[in-house]
Protein backbone atom coordinates (compact mmCIF):
# COMPACT_ATOMS: atom_id res chain seq x y z
CA UNK A 1 0.00 0.00 0.00
CA UNK A 2 1.19 3.27 -1.15
CA UNK A 3 0.56 6.16 1.58
CA UNK A 4 1.34 9.05 -0.94
CA UNK A 5 -1.33 10.37 -2.92
CA UNK A 6 -1.73 8.58 -5.64
CA UNK A 7 -0.96 11.88 -7.99
CA UNK A 8 2.70 12.44 -6.65
CA UNK A 9 3.32 8.93 -7.12
CA UNK A 10 2.11 9.15 -11.25
CA UNK A 11 3.87 12.35 -11.30
CA UNK A 12 7.20 11.08 -9.40
CA UNK A 13 6.73 7.78 -11.92
CA UNK A 14 6.28 10.16 -15.24
CA UNK A 15 8.90 12.70 -14.63
CA UNK A 16 11.24 9.77 -14.04
CA UNK A 17 10.51 8.02 -16.85
CA UNK A 18 10.68 10.85 -19.28
CA UNK A 19 14.13 12.33 -17.53
CA UNK A 20 15.68 9.28 -18.08
CA UNK A 21 14.92 8.09 -21.62
CA UNK A 22 15.44 11.76 -22.85
CA UNK A 23 18.92 11.71 -21.17
CA UNK A 24 19.62 8.38 -23.00
CA UNK A 25 17.71 9.60 -26.12
CA UNK A 26 20.22 12.86 -26.16
CA UNK A 27 23.04 10.68 -25.42
CA UNK A 28 22.53 7.92 -28.46
CA UNK A 29 22.85 10.98 -30.59
CA UNK A 30 26.46 11.82 -29.48
CA UNK A 31 29.87 10.06 -29.43
CA UNK A 32 31.28 6.65 -28.16
CA UNK A 33 32.63 8.27 -25.47
CA UNK A 34 29.38 10.30 -23.97
CA UNK A 35 27.31 7.39 -23.95
CA UNK A 36 29.38 5.26 -22.23
CA UNK A 37 29.74 8.07 -19.56
CA UNK A 38 25.64 7.98 -19.55
CA UNK A 39 26.02 4.29 -18.94
CA UNK A 40 27.63 4.03 -16.46
CA UNK A 41 25.98 7.66 -14.70
CA UNK A 42 22.92 5.71 -15.18
CA UNK A 43 24.54 2.51 -13.19
CA UNK A 44 25.78 4.84 -10.70
CA UNK A 45 22.19 6.50 -10.05
CA UNK A 46 20.76 3.05 -9.39
CA UNK A 47 23.51 2.42 -7.06
CA UNK A 48 22.94 6.05 -4.86
CA UNK A 49 18.98 4.82 -4.99
CA UNK A 50 19.84 1.37 -3.98
CA UNK A 51 22.07 2.58 -0.84
CA UNK A 52 19.00 5.48 -0.17
CA UNK A 53 16.70 3.11 0.05
CA UNK A 54 17.92 1.92 3.27
CA UNK A 55 20.63 4.42 4.60
CA UNK A 56 18.10 7.48 3.82
CA UNK A 57 14.60 6.34 5.29
CA UNK A 58 16.32 4.24 8.56
CA UNK A 59 19.27 7.17 8.74
CA UNK A 60 21.84 4.55 9.23
CA UNK A 61 24.67 5.76 6.96
CA UNK A 62 25.66 1.85 4.96
CA UNK A 63 29.51 1.57 3.71
CA UNK A 64 28.71 -2.28 3.06
CA UNK A 65 26.14 -1.83 0.12
CA UNK A 66 28.65 -1.82 -2.93
CA UNK A 67 29.23 -5.02 -1.24
CA UNK A 68 26.28 -6.23 -2.51
CA UNK A 69 26.95 -4.86 -6.02
CA UNK A 70 29.31 -7.13 -5.62
CA UNK A 71 27.66 -10.16 -5.17
CA UNK A 72 25.33 -9.33 -8.11
CA UNK A 73 27.80 -8.53 -10.54
CA UNK A 74 29.85 -12.13 -9.87
CA UNK A 75 26.58 -13.88 -9.65
CA UNK A 76 24.98 -12.50 -12.93
CA UNK A 77 28.72 -13.23 -14.55
CA UNK A 78 29.12 -16.66 -13.57
CA UNK A 79 25.84 -17.26 -15.08
CA UNK A 80 26.53 -15.95 -18.39
CA UNK A 81 29.88 -17.12 -18.87
CA UNK A 82 30.13 -18.72 -22.01
CA UNK A 83 30.46 -22.30 -20.57
CA UNK A 84 33.74 -23.66 -22.55
CA UNK A 85 35.32 -20.25 -20.93
CA UNK A 86 34.17 -21.41 -17.63
CA UNK A 87 35.35 -25.09 -18.42
CA UNK A 88 39.00 -23.76 -19.09
CA UNK A 89 39.36 -20.64 -16.58
CA UNK A 90 37.43 -22.19 -13.74
CA UNK A 91 37.93 -26.10 -13.94
CA UNK A 92 36.70 -26.34 -10.20
CA UNK A 93 33.15 -25.03 -10.09
CA UNK A 94 30.35 -26.69 -9.02
CA UNK A 95 29.37 -28.95 -12.36
CA UNK A 96 25.82 -27.62 -12.27
CA UNK A 97 27.52 -24.16 -12.56
CA UNK A 98 29.86 -25.30 -14.97
CA UNK A 99 27.84 -25.83 -17.42
CA UNK A 100 24.79 -23.41 -17.25
CA UNK A 101 24.76 -20.65 -19.32
CA UNK A 102 21.52 -18.04 -19.49
CA UNK A 103 20.86 -14.91 -20.90
CA UNK A 104 21.52 -11.39 -19.29
CA UNK A 105 18.01 -10.61 -18.23
CA UNK A 106 17.54 -14.42 -16.44
CA UNK A 107 20.78 -14.13 -15.31
CA UNK A 108 20.27 -10.96 -13.38
CA UNK A 109 17.18 -11.61 -12.50
CA UNK A 110 18.41 -14.34 -10.45
CA UNK A 111 21.19 -12.57 -8.89
CA UNK A 112 19.26 -10.01 -7.41
CA UNK A 113 16.74 -12.39 -6.07
CA UNK A 114 19.81 -14.36 -4.46
CA UNK A 115 21.48 -11.01 -3.51
CA UNK A 116 17.67 -10.77 -1.22
CA UNK A 117 18.01 -13.95 0.43
CA UNK A 118 21.80 -12.72 1.14
CA UNK A 119 20.77 -9.58 2.42
CA UNK A 120 18.13 -11.13 4.79
CA UNK A 121 20.58 -13.29 6.72
CA UNK A 122 22.78 -10.30 6.87
CA UNK A 123 20.15 -7.80 7.59
CA UNK A 124 18.49 -9.69 10.27
CA UNK A 125 21.97 -9.32 12.67
CA UNK A 126 22.66 -5.96 11.63
CA UNK A 127 19.13 -4.75 12.24
CA UNK A 128 19.70 -5.33 15.53
CA UNK A 129 22.04 -2.81 16.12
CA UNK A 130 21.72 1.06 16.74
CA UNK A 131 23.80 4.36 15.26
CA UNK A 132 27.10 4.22 14.81
CA UNK A 133 27.29 0.63 15.55
CA UNK A 134 25.14 -0.33 12.45
CA UNK A 135 27.35 2.11 10.42
CA UNK A 136 30.97 0.40 11.54
CA UNK A 137 28.43 -3.16 11.24
CA UNK A 138 28.20 -2.20 7.76
CA UNK A 139 31.95 -1.19 7.03
CA UNK A 140 33.14 -4.61 8.58
CA UNK A 141 30.42 -5.96 5.33
CA UNK A 142 32.14 -4.43 2.95
CA UNK A 143 35.80 -5.75 4.78
CA UNK A 144 33.94 -9.49 4.47
CA UNK A 145 32.68 -9.64 1.20
CA UNK A 146 35.75 -7.78 -0.54
CA UNK A 147 37.51 -10.75 1.51
CA UNK A 148 35.58 -13.65 0.39
CA UNK A 149 36.14 -12.49 -3.22
CA UNK A 150 39.42 -12.80 -3.11
CA UNK A 151 39.79 -15.95 -1.34
CA UNK A 152 37.24 -17.43 -3.06
CA UNK A 153 39.38 -18.04 -5.91
CA UNK A 154 37.57 -21.34 -7.67
CA UNK A 155 34.66 -19.43 -8.16
CA UNK A 156 35.67 -15.56 -8.72
CA UNK A 157 39.01 -15.71 -9.97
CA UNK A 158 40.66 -14.19 -6.48
CA UNK A 159 42.41 -10.70 -6.90
CA UNK A 160 42.84 -11.52 -10.39
CA UNK A 161 40.17 -10.22 -13.45
CA UNK A 162 37.17 -11.89 -14.42
CA UNK A 163 36.91 -11.77 -17.87
CA UNK A 164 35.08 -12.80 -20.41
CA UNK A 165 31.70 -11.60 -19.42
CA UNK A 166 29.30 -10.99 -22.40
CA UNK A 167 29.14 -7.39 -22.84
CA UNK A 168 24.93 -6.69 -22.96
CA UNK A 169 24.53 -3.54 -21.23
CA UNK A 170 23.43 -1.24 -23.74
CA UNK A 171 22.99 2.44 -23.07
CA UNK A 172 18.74 1.56 -23.49
CA UNK A 173 18.86 -1.72 -21.20
CA UNK A 174 20.80 1.01 -18.28
CA UNK A 175 18.09 3.58 -18.73
CA UNK A 176 15.16 0.94 -18.53
CA UNK A 177 16.88 -0.54 -15.26
CA UNK A 178 17.40 2.63 -14.13
CA UNK A 179 13.69 3.81 -14.36
CA UNK A 180 12.98 0.64 -12.74
CA UNK A 181 15.26 0.90 -9.49
CA UNK A 182 14.32 4.29 -9.32
CA UNK A 183 10.37 4.24 -9.46
CA UNK A 184 10.72 1.38 -7.33
CA UNK A 185 12.71 3.36 -4.68
CA UNK A 186 10.33 6.11 -4.94
CA UNK A 187 7.37 3.26 -4.06
CA UNK A 188 8.84 1.79 -1.43
CA UNK A 189 10.03 5.45 0.12
CA UNK A 190 5.90 6.04 0.01
CA UNK A 191 4.88 2.64 1.31
CA UNK A 192 3.68 1.52 4.85
CA UNK A 193 6.70 0.16 5.69
CA UNK A 194 9.30 2.61 4.31
CA UNK A 195 6.51 5.50 6.28
CA UNK A 196 7.36 3.29 9.50
CA UNK A 197 11.05 3.42 9.12
CA UNK A 198 11.07 7.25 8.51
CA UNK A 199 9.25 7.68 11.78
CA UNK A 200 11.80 5.78 13.27
CA UNK A 201 14.37 7.53 11.90
CA UNK A 202 13.21 10.74 13.42
CA UNK A 203 12.30 8.79 16.57
CA UNK A 204 13.24 5.41 17.50
CA UNK A 205 11.31 5.56 21.09
CA UNK A 206 8.33 7.58 19.56
CA UNK A 207 7.80 4.91 17.19
CA UNK A 208 8.14 2.35 19.30
CA UNK A 209 5.11 3.37 21.13
CA UNK A 210 2.66 3.54 18.56
CA UNK A 211 3.32 -0.05 16.96
CA UNK A 212 6.13 0.20 14.81
CA UNK A 213 8.69 -2.49 14.84
CA UNK A 214 11.76 -0.85 13.74
CA UNK A 215 13.82 -3.71 13.60
CA UNK A 216 11.58 -5.27 10.96
CA UNK A 217 11.13 -2.07 8.78
CA UNK A 218 15.11 -1.83 8.62
CA UNK A 219 15.56 -5.22 7.73
CA UNK A 220 12.63 -5.04 4.57
CA UNK A 221 14.18 -2.07 3.80
CA UNK A 222 17.93 -3.83 3.68
CA UNK A 223 16.83 -6.68 1.17
CA UNK A 224 15.23 -3.85 -0.90
CA UNK A 225 18.29 -2.00 -1.40
CA UNK A 226 20.48 -4.96 -1.61
CA UNK A 227 18.47 -6.42 -4.49
CA UNK A 228 18.63 -2.72 -6.16
CA UNK A 229 22.40 -2.70 -5.77
CA UNK A 230 22.20 -6.31 -7.05
CA UNK A 231 21.11 -4.88 -10.00
CA UNK A 232 23.44 -2.42 -10.55
CA UNK A 233 26.21 -4.33 -9.95
CA UNK A 234 24.94 -7.30 -12.83
CA UNK A 235 24.92 -3.77 -15.29
CA UNK A 236 27.88 -2.67 -14.40
CA UNK A 237 29.61 -5.98 -15.06
CA UNK A 238 27.83 -6.61 -18.14
CA UNK A 239 29.43 -3.37 -19.20
CA UNK A 240 32.66 -3.86 -18.58
CA UNK A 241 33.39 -7.03 -19.52
CA UNK A 242 36.03 -7.55 -17.43
CA UNK A 243 36.63 -6.32 -13.45
CA UNK A 244 38.19 -7.48 -10.17
CA UNK A 245 37.51 -7.48 -6.57
CA UNK A 246 38.84 -3.89 -5.93
CA UNK A 247 35.96 -2.35 -8.54
CA UNK A 248 33.49 -3.44 -5.74
CA UNK A 249 35.10 -1.77 -2.45
CA UNK A 250 36.31 1.51 -1.42
CA UNK A 251 36.82 4.05 -4.12
CA UNK A 252 33.26 3.12 -5.69
CA UNK A 253 32.20 3.26 -2.16
CA UNK A 254 33.42 6.85 -2.12
CA UNK A 255 31.71 8.32 -5.22
CA UNK A 256 28.40 6.49 -4.67
CA UNK A 257 28.16 7.96 -1.10
CA UNK A 258 29.43 11.51 -2.01
CA UNK A 259 26.61 11.51 -4.69
CA UNK A 260 23.91 10.62 -1.84
CA UNK A 261 25.44 13.22 0.62
CA UNK A 262 25.73 16.20 -1.89
CA UNK A 263 22.00 15.24 -3.15
CA UNK A 264 20.77 14.37 -0.12
CA UNK A 265 19.75 10.81 1.58
CA UNK A 266 16.37 10.69 1.82
CA UNK A 267 14.74 11.25 -1.40
CA UNK A 268 15.37 10.00 -5.11
CA UNK A 269 15.34 13.48 -5.96
CA UNK A 270 18.32 14.07 -4.10
CA UNK A 271 19.68 10.22 -5.67
CA UNK A 272 19.62 12.04 -9.02
CA UNK A 273 20.66 15.61 -8.27
CA UNK A 274 23.69 14.14 -6.52
CA UNK A 275 24.62 11.55 -9.15
CA UNK A 276 23.95 14.63 -11.87
CA UNK A 277 26.63 16.96 -9.86
CA UNK A 278 29.13 14.49 -9.01
CA UNK A 279 29.20 12.74 -12.18
CA UNK A 280 29.95 16.61 -13.70
CA UNK A 281 32.55 17.70 -11.54
CA UNK A 282 34.40 13.73 -11.81
CA UNK A 283 34.27 14.52 -15.80
CA UNK A 284 35.64 17.72 -15.45
CA UNK A 285 38.05 17.15 -12.76
CA UNK A 286 39.65 14.17 -14.28
CA UNK A 287 40.05 16.59 -17.26
CA UNK A 288 42.56 18.75 -14.85
CA UNK A 289 43.87 15.73 -13.31
CA UNK A 290 46.87 15.61 -15.91
CA UNK A 291 47.54 19.08 -16.41
CA UNK A 292 46.81 21.85 -17.97
CA UNK A 293 47.70 25.50 -19.18
CA UNK A 294 46.17 28.88 -17.58
CA UNK A 295 46.94 31.60 -18.81
CA UNK A 296 49.87 30.54 -20.44
CA UNK A 297 51.18 28.57 -17.36
CA UNK A 298 51.97 24.96 -17.74
CA UNK A 299 49.97 23.20 -14.41
CA UNK A 300 51.52 19.96 -13.43
CA UNK A 301 49.96 16.68 -13.15
CA UNK A 302 48.14 16.40 -9.99
CA UNK A 303 47.22 13.09 -8.69
CA UNK A 304 44.16 12.86 -6.74
CA UNK A 305 42.63 16.07 -8.18
CA UNK A 306 38.85 14.36 -8.50
CA UNK A 307 38.67 12.59 -5.14
CA UNK A 308 39.81 16.26 -3.38
CA UNK A 309 37.68 18.19 -5.12
CA UNK A 310 34.67 15.49 -4.39
CA UNK A 311 35.79 15.33 -0.53
CA UNK A 312 35.49 19.59 -0.55
CA UNK A 313 32.02 19.74 -2.19
CA UNK A 314 31.20 16.76 0.46
CA UNK A 315 32.19 19.37 3.11
CA UNK A 316 30.89 22.37 1.16
CA UNK A 317 27.50 20.33 0.92
CA UNK A 318 27.19 19.39 5.11
CA UNK A 319 28.54 22.88 6.30
CA UNK A 320 25.51 24.36 3.95
CA UNK A 321 22.93 21.82 2.98
CA UNK A 322 23.10 19.43 5.72
CA UNK A 323 20.12 17.74 4.26
CA UNK A 324 21.76 17.92 1.10
CA UNK A 325 20.73 19.75 -2.31
CA UNK A 326 17.59 18.61 -2.36
CA UNK A 327 16.43 18.54 1.13
CA UNK A 328 13.66 16.26 2.52
CA UNK A 329 10.82 16.59 0.63
CA UNK A 330 10.70 14.66 -3.14
CA UNK A 331 10.46 17.41 -6.04
CA UNK A 332 6.25 16.85 -5.99
CA UNK A 333 5.49 17.21 -2.55
CA UNK A 334 6.61 20.83 -2.56
CA UNK A 335 4.62 21.26 -5.63
CA UNK A 336 1.30 19.52 -4.53
CA UNK A 337 -0.46 19.35 -0.98
CA UNK A 338 -2.44 16.50 -0.65
CA UNK A 339 -5.37 18.26 -0.55
CA UNK A 340 -7.58 17.79 2.49
CA UNK A 341 -10.86 19.35 3.15
CA UNK A 342 -12.33 19.34 6.54
CA UNK A 343 -15.30 19.47 4.66
CA UNK A 344 -15.07 16.21 2.90
CA UNK A 345 -12.84 14.20 5.35
CA UNK A 346 -14.36 11.27 7.87
CA UNK A 347 -14.27 12.74 11.20
CA UNK A 348 -15.92 10.23 13.25
CA UNK A 349 -14.68 8.32 15.70
CA UNK A 350 -16.27 5.24 16.87
CA UNK A 351 -16.92 4.29 20.77
CA UNK A 352 -14.45 1.85 22.43
CA UNK A 353 -15.81 -1.43 22.42
CA UNK A 354 -13.39 -3.05 24.77
CA UNK A 355 -13.65 -1.65 28.78
CA UNK A 356 -11.26 -3.50 30.28
CA UNK A 357 -9.46 -1.55 33.57
CA UNK A 358 -5.58 -1.38 33.85
CA UNK A 359 -4.15 -3.12 37.24
CA UNK A 360 -0.72 -2.04 38.14
CA UNK A 361 0.53 -4.01 41.44
CA UNK A 362 3.36 -3.60 43.74
CA UNK A 363 5.81 -2.16 41.28
CA UNK A 364 9.54 -1.37 42.15
CA UNK A 365 12.26 0.26 39.82
CA UNK A 366 15.43 0.03 41.22
CA UNK A 367 18.42 1.78 39.10
CA UNK A 368 21.52 0.28 40.37
CA UNK A 369 21.01 1.32 44.21
CA UNK A 370 18.57 3.80 43.62
CA UNK A 371 14.88 2.91 44.10
CA UNK A 372 12.84 5.58 41.67
CA UNK A 373 9.25 3.84 42.48
CA UNK A 374 8.64 1.79 45.82
CA UNK A 375 5.71 -0.51 45.85
CA UNK A 376 2.91 1.56 43.90
CA UNK A 377 -0.32 0.06 43.14
CA UNK A 378 -3.45 1.49 41.09
CA UNK A 379 -6.26 1.03 38.50
CA UNK A 380 -7.25 3.14 35.47
CA UNK A 381 -10.74 2.02 33.87
CA UNK A 382 -12.01 2.71 30.71
CA UNK A 383 -14.22 6.73 30.32
CA UNK A 384 -12.35 7.70 33.90
CA UNK A 385 -9.56 10.45 33.90
CA UNK A 386 -6.73 9.69 36.57
CA UNK A 387 -4.42 11.99 37.43
CA UNK A 388 -0.73 11.26 38.77
CA UNK A 389 1.16 14.26 40.48
CA UNK A 390 3.78 14.47 42.99
CA UNK A 391 7.20 16.82 43.38
CA UNK A 392 9.94 16.82 40.49
CA UNK A 393 11.67 13.14 41.17
CA UNK A 394 9.09 11.56 42.53
CA UNK A 395 8.91 8.26 40.17
CA UNK A 396 6.09 10.03 38.03
CA UNK A 397 6.83 9.23 34.56
CA UNK A 398 9.13 6.42 35.59
CA UNK A 399 5.77 5.21 36.57
CA UNK A 400 4.06 5.51 32.72
CA UNK A 401 7.31 4.16 31.21
CA UNK A 402 7.16 0.60 33.26
CA UNK A 403 3.14 1.11 32.19
CA UNK A 404 4.28 1.50 28.83
CA UNK A 405 6.79 -1.12 28.68
CA UNK A 406 9.31 1.22 28.18
CA UNK A 407 11.27 0.04 30.86
CA UNK A 408 10.71 -3.28 32.57
CA UNK A 409 9.88 -3.46 36.89
CA UNK A 410 12.58 -4.81 38.99
CA UNK A 411 9.13 -6.22 40.71
CA UNK A 412 5.62 -5.82 39.93
CA UNK A 413 2.91 -6.45 37.59
CA UNK A 414 1.16 -4.86 35.16
CA UNK A 415 -2.38 -6.19 33.70
CA UNK A 416 -4.93 -5.10 31.22
CA UNK A 417 -7.86 -7.28 32.64
CA UNK A 418 -6.42 -11.01 32.38
CA UNK A 419 -3.16 -10.07 29.92
CA UNK A 420 0.27 -9.37 31.79
CA UNK A 421 2.05 -6.92 29.88
CA UNK A 422 5.11 -7.12 31.40
CA UNK A 423 8.20 -8.51 29.46
CA UNK A 424 6.05 -7.66 25.99
CA UNK A 425 7.84 -5.27 23.48
CA UNK A 426 6.81 -1.19 23.60
CA UNK A 427 5.59 -1.71 20.25
CA UNK A 428 3.09 -3.84 21.00
CA UNK A 429 1.67 -2.42 23.60
CA UNK A 430 -0.23 0.16 21.67
CA UNK A 431 -2.20 -2.95 19.65
CA UNK A 432 -3.37 -3.78 23.14
CA UNK A 433 -5.04 -0.51 23.43
CA UNK A 434 -2.95 1.80 25.48
CA UNK A 435 -1.21 5.00 23.66
CA UNK A 436 1.02 7.73 25.23
CA UNK A 437 2.41 10.97 24.76
CA UNK A 438 5.67 11.74 26.65
CA UNK A 439 7.34 14.34 28.81
CA UNK A 440 9.50 15.63 25.87
CA UNK A 441 7.76 16.16 23.00
CA UNK A 442 8.66 13.16 20.88
CA UNK A 443 7.19 13.93 16.81
CA UNK A 444 8.61 12.61 13.99
CA UNK A 445 9.86 15.76 12.85
CA UNK A 446 10.69 15.51 8.62
CA UNK A 447 7.19 14.25 8.79
CA UNK A 448 3.96 16.35 7.99
CA UNK A 449 1.48 16.52 10.63
CA UNK A 450 -1.04 13.85 8.46
CA UNK A 451 1.58 11.70 8.20
CA UNK A 452 3.06 11.75 12.38
CA UNK A 453 -0.53 10.89 13.11
CA UNK A 454 -1.49 8.22 9.80
CA UNK A 455 1.60 6.11 10.69
CA UNK A 456 0.11 5.24 13.94
CA UNK A 457 -2.94 4.31 12.23
CA UNK A 458 -1.39 2.27 10.23
CA UNK A 459 0.46 0.59 12.40
CA UNK A 460 -2.30 -0.08 15.03
CA UNK A 461 -5.28 -2.04 15.00
CA UNK A 462 -3.59 -4.09 11.72
CA UNK A 463 -4.20 -0.68 10.00
CA UNK A 464 -7.90 -0.74 9.72
CA UNK A 465 -9.77 2.50 9.24
CA UNK A 466 -6.81 3.74 9.19
CA UNK A 467 -7.42 7.40 6.99
CA UNK A 468 -10.67 7.64 8.99
CA UNK A 469 -8.90 7.38 11.85
CA UNK A 470 -6.10 9.91 11.34
CA UNK A 471 -8.94 12.43 9.99
CA UNK A 472 -10.91 11.90 12.83
CA UNK A 473 -7.58 12.56 15.25
CA UNK A 474 -6.64 15.36 13.72
CA UNK A 475 -10.33 16.38 13.73
CA UNK A 476 -10.68 16.48 17.24
CA UNK A 477 -7.09 18.23 18.18
CA UNK A 478 -8.27 20.98 15.63
CA UNK A 479 -5.28 20.29 12.57
CA UNK A 480 -7.06 19.68 10.28
CA UNK A 481 -5.89 22.68 8.35
CA UNK A 482 -2.30 22.36 9.37
CA UNK A 483 -2.14 18.69 7.96
CA UNK A 484 0.42 19.06 5.38
CA UNK A 485 3.12 21.69 8.05
CA UNK A 486 5.92 20.06 8.89
CA UNK A 487 5.73 18.85 11.91
CA UNK A 488 8.97 19.87 13.04
CA UNK A 489 8.17 23.43 12.33
CA UNK A 490 4.96 23.89 14.43
CA UNK A 491 4.96 26.11 17.40
CA UNK A 492 5.21 24.16 21.56
CA UNK A 493 1.46 23.96 21.67
CA UNK A 494 0.65 22.70 18.37
CA UNK A 495 3.27 20.17 18.38
CA UNK A 496 1.70 18.95 21.71
CA UNK A 497 -1.46 18.69 20.04
CA UNK A 498 -0.28 16.85 16.82
CA UNK A 499 1.39 14.39 19.63
CA UNK A 500 -1.97 14.00 21.50
CA UNK A 501 -3.84 13.50 17.87
CA UNK A 502 -1.06 10.74 16.99
CA UNK A 503 -1.78 8.54 20.35
CA UNK A 504 -5.67 9.63 19.71
CA UNK A 505 -5.46 7.58 15.78
CA UNK A 506 -4.27 4.42 17.76
CA UNK A 507 -7.66 3.80 18.82
CA UNK A 508 -6.73 3.51 22.40
CA UNK A 509 -8.89 2.60 25.14
CA UNK A 510 -6.40 3.87 27.55
CA UNK A 511 -4.73 6.90 27.02
CA UNK A 512 -1.42 8.06 28.97
CA UNK A 513 -0.58 11.36 28.74
CA UNK A 514 2.72 12.65 30.14
CA UNK A 515 2.45 16.83 30.88
CA UNK A 516 0.37 16.90 28.19
CA UNK A 517 -0.46 21.34 28.98
CA UNK A 518 3.67 21.90 28.97
CA UNK A 519 4.10 24.67 27.19
CA UNK A 520 0.39 25.93 26.49
CA UNK A 521 -1.07 29.16 27.71
CA UNK A 522 -4.28 29.10 29.48
CA UNK A 523 -6.72 29.62 26.69
CA UNK A 524 -4.63 26.65 25.20
CA UNK A 525 -5.15 24.37 28.29
CA UNK A 526 -8.75 24.85 28.83
CA UNK A 527 -9.63 23.90 25.31
CA UNK A 528 -6.90 20.65 25.97
CA UNK A 529 -9.51 20.16 28.84
CA UNK A 530 -12.59 19.80 26.84
CA UNK A 531 -11.08 17.44 24.21
CA UNK A 532 -10.26 14.90 26.99
CA UNK A 533 -13.29 15.35 29.01
CA UNK A 534 -14.73 14.48 25.33
CA UNK A 535 -12.85 11.66 24.60
CA UNK A 536 -13.96 10.11 27.90
CA UNK A 537 -17.50 10.97 27.69
CA UNK A 538 -18.11 10.36 23.89
CA UNK A 539 -15.27 7.52 23.18
CA UNK A 540 -15.12 5.94 26.63
CA UNK A 541 -11.12 6.19 26.70
CA UNK A 542 -9.34 6.28 29.96
CA UNK A 543 -7.17 8.69 30.64
CA UNK A 544 -3.72 8.76 32.87
CA UNK A 545 -2.02 12.34 32.68
CA UNK A 546 0.77 13.19 34.30
CA UNK A 547 1.13 16.94 35.31
CA UNK A 548 2.20 19.93 37.39
CA UNK A 549 -0.70 21.47 36.52
CA UNK A 550 -2.45 21.78 40.01
CA UNK A 551 -5.60 23.80 38.38
CA UNK A 552 -6.22 21.12 35.36
CA UNK A 553 -5.87 17.69 37.68
CA UNK A 554 -8.21 19.72 39.91
CA UNK A 555 -10.86 20.58 37.39
CA UNK A 556 -10.25 17.33 34.87
CA UNK A 557 -9.90 14.77 36.89
CA UNK A 558 -12.30 12.16 38.02
CA UNK A 559 -9.42 11.29 41.10
CA UNK A 560 -5.85 11.73 42.18
CA UNK A 561 -2.77 9.45 42.97
CA UNK A 562 -0.13 11.53 44.97
CA UNK A 563 3.51 10.15 44.42
CA UNK A 564 6.59 11.40 46.86
CA UNK A 565 9.84 9.88 46.30
CA UNK A 566 8.76 6.77 44.42
CA UNK A 567 5.97 6.05 47.31
CA UNK A 568 2.50 6.95 46.91
CA UNK A 569 1.05 8.60 49.46
CA UNK A 570 -2.12 9.57 48.96
CA UNK A 571 -5.43 8.70 46.21
CA UNK A 572 -8.97 9.50 45.86
CA UNK A 573 -10.76 12.30 44.82
CA UNK A 574 -9.35 15.98 43.89
CA UNK A 575 -10.90 17.17 47.12
CA UNK A 576 -9.73 14.76 49.66
CA UNK A 577 -5.96 14.74 48.06
CA UNK A 578 -6.10 18.55 48.40
CA UNK A 579 -6.91 17.79 52.07
CA UNK A 580 -4.61 15.21 52.72
CA UNK A 581 -1.60 15.86 54.98
CA UNK A 582 0.71 13.94 53.60
CA UNK A 583 0.13 15.93 50.44
CA UNK A 584 0.33 19.25 52.27
CA UNK A 585 3.63 18.26 53.57
CA UNK A 586 4.88 17.01 50.58
CA UNK A 587 4.16 20.26 48.21
CA UNK A 588 4.34 23.10 51.47
CA UNK A 589 7.06 21.10 53.85
CA UNK A 590 6.45 20.06 57.38
CA UNK A 591 5.59 23.63 59.08
CA UNK A 592 2.72 23.89 56.13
Amino acid sequence: MITAPKRHIVFASAAIFLVILAIAGLASFGSGALERTMIVFFVSLIGVAGIGVYSGNSGILSFGHVGFMGIGAYCASLLTLPVPLKTATLPNLPSWLATTQLDFVLATLIAVLFVGVVAAIIGAAIGRLEGSAATIATLGLLIIVHGVTIGWRDVTRGAQTFFGVPRETTLWTAAIACVIALIAARLYRDSISGLRLRAGRDNAIAANAVGINIQKERLVSFIVSAMIMALAGALLAHFLGAFSPKKFYFTDTFFLLSMLIVGGMSTVTGAFTGAVVITLITEILRRFESGFTLFGFEMPTIFGTTQIGIGLIILFAMFRKANGLAGLKEWEERLFDREISPQNAPTASQPIEEHTELQASGLVMQFGGLTAVNDVSFTLKPGEIFGLIGPNGSGKTTVMNMLSCVLKPTVGSVKLGDTELIGRKSNEVANFGIARTFQNIRLFPDLTVYQNVHVAALSTRQGKNAEARTYAALHRLGLLDRADEDSGTLSYGDQRRVEIARALACEPTLLFLDEPAAGMNREETDDLMETLRKLCAELGIGILIVDHDLKLINELCDRVAVLNEGKMIAEGTPEEVRNNPAVVEAYLGRSA
